[in-house]
Formats: structure tokens, sequence, C-alpha cells
């Protein structure tokens, strides 16, 4: 691919090696110096003139260093006379605040998208946000994929006769009705009400689960405090068995191992959106790549294909 060229911040390079193999195309190096000042500065070590430029970062922990990082390379894509330039965001953290529901509180999705687009990104391409509405918040053009497909292309290995999808509260309902159709399943969710950043409430479960095999949907899993309380009502009813998925792998404080100990817990599944702990010996997770879609989204990107005509979202 002649004229495309892409490089990687330091959020997750490992996928963006993933994705450039399946482009057939070389990642180039960015050099990153921080001063004594704490500042940063970013330098793209390969010819961006009149190139269509990819930046692959999700914005990971640390956040704030890496969404610098982002909005530094897009300026020096822009200075370098980059005729287009994609950001490859496939996990977009600022997309869970997304409204004002408390007074005088920031809403950090708008301000960052308006950032991204003010440092120079053309295009965002990114991957399952917490609110479809954060979608509206850029003024460029942005393809929102999902990995609804690669999810259920792994539970599709199971026996599904006995099988719902159960999202944990209202808000990633019309996702798990849409994965539960690829599944050929039924579907159920939970009502909850979020009282702090850590603490939940699931007062029910809205759908017949009792002696169901569970499959409980989510966008993204940080602290495993809202599944953890999913569990909780889920164990009420007697059903027969749990697996996890998600798209977002976040597993902060410990997650993966507080939700890999629950002994009804068979299995969790996520995606590589975000980097992700080496899998102990015994360990319940299980890995998904999204790499291959991703580098097909930026291959019909570049050519001026439809990328919805491959990823309709749900």
């Amino acid at each position: 691919m002649r004229d495309i060229t892409v490089f990687s911040g330091s959020a997750h390079p490992e996928l963006a090696a993933e994705i450039c193999s399946h482009l057939e195309t070389p990642l180039h190096p960015v050099r990153v110096k921080r001063f004594a000042n704490d500042c940063l500065e970013v330098q793209l070590q390969a010819n961006c003139r009149e190139r269509d430029v990819f930046l692959i970062q999700p914005l990971v922990p640390p956040v704030q260093e890496n969404l610098v990082e982002l909005l530094l390379m897009l300026d020096a894509a822009r200075g370098a006379s980059a005729a287009r330039t994609t950001v490859v965001m496939p996990h977009y953290a600022y997309a869970r605040s997304d409204k004002k529901d408390a007074p005088r509180i920031s809403i950090g999705g708008r301000l960052v998208a308006d950032l991204l687009v003010a440092a120079g990104a053309g295009r965002v391409l990114t991957m399952t946000l917490h609110s479809p509405q954060v979608h509206g918040f850029f003024s460029v053009p942005v393809d929102h994929l999902h990995a609804l497909r690669e999810l259920a292309s792994h539970f599709r290995q199971y026996d599904l006769s006995n099988t719902v999808i159960v999202s944990p509260d209202l808000g990633n309902a019309k996702e798990a009705a849409a994965f539960a159709r690829l599944l050929g399943v039924d579907v159920a969710m939970g009502a909850k009400q979020r009282l702090s950043d850590d603490r939940v409430t699931i007062s029910s479960i809205i759908g017949d689960v009792a002696g169901k095999d569970v499959i409980v949907l989510d966008d993204e899993i940080a602290k495993g405090t809202t599944v953890i309380e999913l569990l909780d009502r889920l164990r009420e009813r007697k059903v027969n068995s749990v697996r996890i998925a998600c798209t977002h792998g976040l597993f902060t404080d410990g997650a993966i191992d507080r939700l890999g100990d629950q002994p009804d817990v068979e299995e969790i599944v996520c995606t590589n959106t975000v980097p992700l702990p080496e899998a102990k010996p015994g360990s319940k997770l299980r890995i998904l790549s999204i790499a291959p879609a991703l580098a097909e989204a930026m291959r019909r990107i570049h050519d001026g294909e439809s990328v919805s005509a491959l990823f309709d979202t749900p």
C-alpha cells in the first residue's frame, strides 16, 4: 500500500504491529521525548507529505499521557503536510463522560473530541463507544465499529440451545439484543442504578434466566463491580452457568482475579482493544483479536470503499 503511513503511540504498540501485519505495510517509528519540565515532544520518523496517515492510539491508562501524546502526533502529522490524518482509537476512555448528570460537571467526551479535531484529526476510527451519542460529539467523520461478530464467532463453539444473553443495564440493551440475534438466542437485562464510580445496585433482572446458560455482555469492564452485583442476582435465579464477554477488558484494581475467582464463572472473554495482562496458567481469560477488523476498516478508508458494508453498527 504505497501511500499509507501508519504510526503508533505508546499506548498499545502490540496491537498496532498486528494491524500493520494484516495490512502488509510497515509500522513507522515515533520518537517521544520528555523535557526536564515534564513536557512531551513527538517526532514522526517517516515521510508524511501528501500521505494517508493513520495514528493508532487507544486512550488507556495513563489516559492523560496517552491523550497528549496523540494530540502531539496529530499536530506533527499536520505540520508534515499529511494529506489526511485518521485517528485509530480502539478505546475512547472519555466516552463515559457523555452527559451533564450533576451541576457544574464537565462533559469530557465532547471536549476531547473537540481537542482531537483541533489538533488535526480528519477522521476517527473507533470501536464500541460507551454511549452511541458520543459519535455525534465529533465534527469529522467517525467509523464506529463493534466486536460482536468476533465475540459471536467464539461463542458459537458451545451448545447455545439453553442460552440467554444478559445485559447488566438498560444502556447496553440494544447491543445485547443485537448479539442475541447473531447467536439466535434470547436476551435479558438488569435494572441497574449507579450510586458512585465503584458502587452499583441491580434491583432485578428483566427476562427469563432461571436454569439458563448465561452470557453476560458489557461494553467494558473496569473494576468489575457491576458484573459481580449482577452475578448475585443471577445466583438468586439459579442459572445453570455463567460466561462473561466484553469488548474493552480494562480490568483495573485486580478485577480479572476477582471475576475469575467467582466459582460459577466459567470463562471471561474480551478483545485486545486495550493492553491486557498475560493470562496466568489456568486463567479463565480468553482474548480475541480485533486487529483484522481494524486493518480491513483502515484499508477500506484508504481505498475509499464502504466501511459500513462490513461493520454495521448494531
